[in-house]
């Protein structure tokens, strides 16, 4: 069959039997063979619903010289060959061509880096190929592929359901729908809505409960959510410091585009030779633009990835790392964050207070049999190993975070049960009798009032409890509507106990800037004791009834209650918001299905490895390990990161600033240019070539210690300062060279790059610590990079290339005034330093 009339015929899959839609497909219930996928995938390409083809190699390596000034210098180093000189257009394309790739050196190993951590969180889902059942990338995903779906996994295309189980989806993403909606195998009409197509799965829905196998009729772009995945796929929001690096691109532009167009126009009418002044004025743009930055971020970043995945944190979204810094609130669930997460089954007790065999054993029936999600409470019923072998099951109604229970219908002993499982007030609504101690059925008002003081005193100690109730019935089959008028059999008694090193690490946290809030959907009174258990500060806690309320009329005690309980999983994200309007950075840590709004909502999205899809989805980072202790080295590594991408934008503010503005102010008094284009290039590369190891900088416990955002009134303060500083000394050169030292051009030329050059890199150990320079260590690499830069600067005169750029070789007598003010410029810029950071608090 052509692949026309494939598409044609499946184009209403859900109105063709699951049978004939095998046969359109040339596939079969088993699924695929790999030959055959294979061979499909290289045909029809990747299960994506964008191009996420790798940038080549010769794709990157372009990206470095297609920023407007680099294409400007080089449409002038050609017309300076047409206009006879070739030298000055050989040394700026040399320059040019080795500034590009340093920067797509460092690009490429840093998006390397990228993508062999981005390749350990993979999403997968399970496929029938070859018969069996196999693990694979959802990308991989091909037409007339069977997916195998339980709770939790994320549908990977489109497709016709060909056997289910209990089978419930989310399909609020494509349709609006705010309930689950139950899936099951069928043919509809061909007119059916999308929303009524109950045969029917769509990518980018979700499995809430059950399972089943999935008949794949559309992939990639050609399902529901590719045709409409420019409207509906939300795109992250900006992070803080992507607004940084914006707000300081935007600073430079203006201040350099000021300078460059000023000291053009004042050259030409100065009556200079024209193409000199404009190559210039170019060169003097490239100088004050930080080329670099776009590699230094990409380079710290992946740095930063790596640290953070030797603390078993994975990073799926480079640009949250510094948000991960920055973050100042962390909120979190306590199941197996402050507790262990390993639920222990306590006991049932009856409404009395009494041991209740028969609703330990009920509840035990109930968790072996349910197919939805499985969470550590039905494990850990599962684990009592009491026998329910009598037990078969006939129907069942999955839990739902509206209804709070899950239901089993079972046949025992030849009469039929529901038995019903939940949170204690989700079971008591369901119920209208009670089961007393002697086994007889009363109203369920004469031991409500006995039932829900055992349920206080319970959850005060930290005792999870949840309801248990059953009633016989004659049906065969149930739905939500059938719980009703049950008999309340009894508490079940649970505990998970907190983790024996979450005081230390919410202390560590605490010194680190960082408070943590929990949110769960657990009763106030055990969310309250385990706050206790734990160190937490505050006594206040919110319920989910209470929290529109004091959203509209009280939004500042969001940010003082550490404990939000009773919650509903819409909620979460509404907790999140309102704590980013109040201007904290918010981190959310969660692996359910109902986390993923309040992951994409956080600033911070943190899932775990044995979360469910849609949350690893979700998230910005995902841990290997479910455990708050993991968290305080990412935040380090975080801050570690912004603080070596701030040293850069610094350095860039300071003496590169203040260096490209003398040469301005210089050439509006000399005869000549204080510096040739090419020159200006090479101070430029040179002064970035140490700049280049920053992200493998030590950086100071104090930068730390506390997390620090962008200030972009700080940057142009420290601009000002330490530019102009750096200007003053620049001058003094000029007039040393000029006034004292006698310097003809070239000398002048020569020991003016030797100066700055040196004194750049210089002022690099300066202002990379707010300690003194002496006593904070840097980085190898960079105090390797400065000498090896020194050593190339004052060699280069001496070398026929030397020759060639322009240079001469300088008298002896000239280096030990360059070494006094370069000595001079140091000690003052330290002394700025700290009467700087006296004054600013930053």
């Amino acid at each position: 069959m052509s692949d026309s009339d494939q598409v044609s015929k499946t184009d209403r899959f859900w109105s063709i039997g699951a049978d004939d839609l095998v046969g359109v497909l040339d596939s079969s219930a088993d699924g695929l063979s790999s030959e055959e996928a294979a061979s499909r995938l290289k045909a029809y390409g990747p299960n994506t619903v964008k191009d996420r083809r790798k940038a080549g190699i010769a794709s990157l390596l372009f990206n470095q010289f297609k920023s407007p000034i680099i294409l400007i210098l080089i449409g002038a180093a050609v017309l300076a060959l047409f206009v006879g000189d070739a030298p000055d257009a050989v040394i700026i394309l040399t320059i040019v061509v080795a500034s590009g790739m340093l920067s797509f050196w460092q690009e490429k190993g840093a998006a390397d880096a990228v993508g062999r951590l981005l390749a350990t969180v993979r999403i997968t889902t399970e496929i029938k190929r070859d018969g069996r059942g196999r693990e694979l990338p959802l990308d991989e995903l091909v037409r007339g592929d069977v997916v195998v779906l339980n709770a939790g996994d994320i549908v990977p295309g489109d497709g016709l359901v060909i056997d289910s189980t209990d089978l419930f989806v989310d399909e609020s993403a494509l349709t609006g729908e705010t309930y689950p909606v139950e899936k099951a195998v069928a043919v509809l009409p061909a007119d059916t809505p999308l929303s009524k197509r109950t045969n029917s799965l769509f990518m980018g829905t979700h499995v809430v409960s059950g399972q089943g196998d999935l008949l794949v009729a559309r992939t990639g772009k050609a399902t529901e959510f590719g045709k409409v995945s420019s409207r509906l796929e939300e795109k992250h929001e900006e992070t803080e410091f992507e607004r940084g690096i914006r707000s300081f691109g935007l600073l430079l532009l203006v201040v350099t585009g000021i300078l460059v167009v000023g000291i053009l126009v004042i050259n030409v009418v100065l009556k200079k030779p024209t193409l000199d002044s404009f190559l210039f004025a170019l060169a003097l743009a490239v100088g004050l633009t930080p080329q670099l930055l776009p590699a230094i971020i990409s380079v710290n970043l992946a740095r930063g990835a790596r640290r953070m995945a030797d603390d078993k944190v994975i990073v799926k979204r480079l640009a949250a790392i510094e948000n991960f810094g920055s973050m100042s609130v962390l909120c979190s669930d306590k199941t197996g964050t402050l507790t262990e997460g390993r639920v222990t089954v306590k006991g049932a007790e009856d409404i009395e207070g009494g041991s209740s065999e028969k609703g330990l054993l009920y509840a035990c029936v109930n968790a072996v049999l349910e197919s939805g999600y499985s969470d550590p409470v039905d494990e850990a019923l599962r684990a009592v190993g009491k026998d329910t072998s009598g037990f078969e099951k006939m129907g069942e109604v999955p839990y739902d975070f509206n209804r709070k229970r899950l239901s089993v219908l079972v046949s025992h002993s030849g009469a039929n049960l529901i038995i019903c499982k939940g949170s204690f007030e989700g079971v008591l609504e369901a119920c209208d009798r009670a089961e007393a101690p002697d086994g007889n059925a009363v109203p369920l008002s004469d031991l409500v009032d006995k039932a829900s003081a055992r349920f206080r005193e319970l959850s005060e100690s930290g005792i999870r409890v949840l309801g248990i109730a059953y009633k016989e019935t004659a049906a065969t089959s149930v739905s939500a509507s059938d719980e009703v008028g049950m008999v309340f059999l009894g508490l079940l008694c649970l505990f998970d106990p907190p983790k024996k090193d979450v005081n230390e690490t919410l202390d560590v946290l605490n010194r680190l800037g960082v408070s943590l809030k929990v949110i769960t959907g657990d009763n106030r009174l055990v969310a309250a004791s385990v706050g206790e258990a734990v160190g937490l500060r505050s006594s206040l806690v919110i319920t989910g009834k209470e929290l529109e309320a004091r959203l509209k009329d009280d939004p500042d005690s969001i940010g003082e209650c550490d404990i939000f309980a009773e919650v509903e999983p819409s909620q979460k994200e509404d907790i999140i918001r309102a704590l980013k309007a109040a201007g904290e950075v918010v981190g959310f840590m969660g692996d359910g299905i109902n986390d993923a709004p309040a992951l994409h909502a956080a600033d911070v999205g943190i899932s775990v490895d044995t979360g469910v899809d849609v949350a690893k989805e979700a998230a910005d980072f995902v841990l290997l390990e479910k455990d708050l202790a993991v968290l305080p080295n990412g935040v380090r590594s975080g801050r570690t990161t912004f603080a070596n991408t701030m040293k850069y934008v610094f350095m860039a503010t300071s003496a590169n600033f203040g260096n490209m503005f003398s040469m301005a102010g210089a050439s509006l008094f000399l005869k000549y240019l204080p510096l040739l284009p090419g020159q200006v290039l090479l101070t430029n590369l040179m002064t970035d070539l140490p700049e280049m190891t920053i992200a493998t900088d030590r950086v100071d416990p104090e930068l730390v210690d506390r997390p620090h955002r962008w200030n972009i009134k700080f940057i142009r303060r420290f601009m000002m300062v330490f530019g102009l500083l750096s200007s003053v000394f620049d001058f003094a050169t000029f007039g040393v060279l000029l006034l004292v030292l006698n310097a003809n051009m070239y000398q002048f030329r020569t020991g003016w790059f030797v100066e700055s050059v040196i004194s750049a890199s210089m002022i690099v150990l300066v202002i990379r610590t707010r300690r003194f320079f002496l006593k904070s260590r840097p980085g190898n690499y960079l105090l390797a990079a400065t000498l090896l830069v020194w050593a190339i600067v004052v060699a280069l005169p001496y070398t026929p290339l030397g020759r060639v750029l322009g240079f001469r070789p300088l008298p002896w007598h000239f280096y030990p005034f360059l070494a006094g003010i370069v000595v001079g410029y140091a000690l003052s810029a330290e002394v700025a330093k700290r009467l700087f950071y006296k004054w600013t608090d930053y």
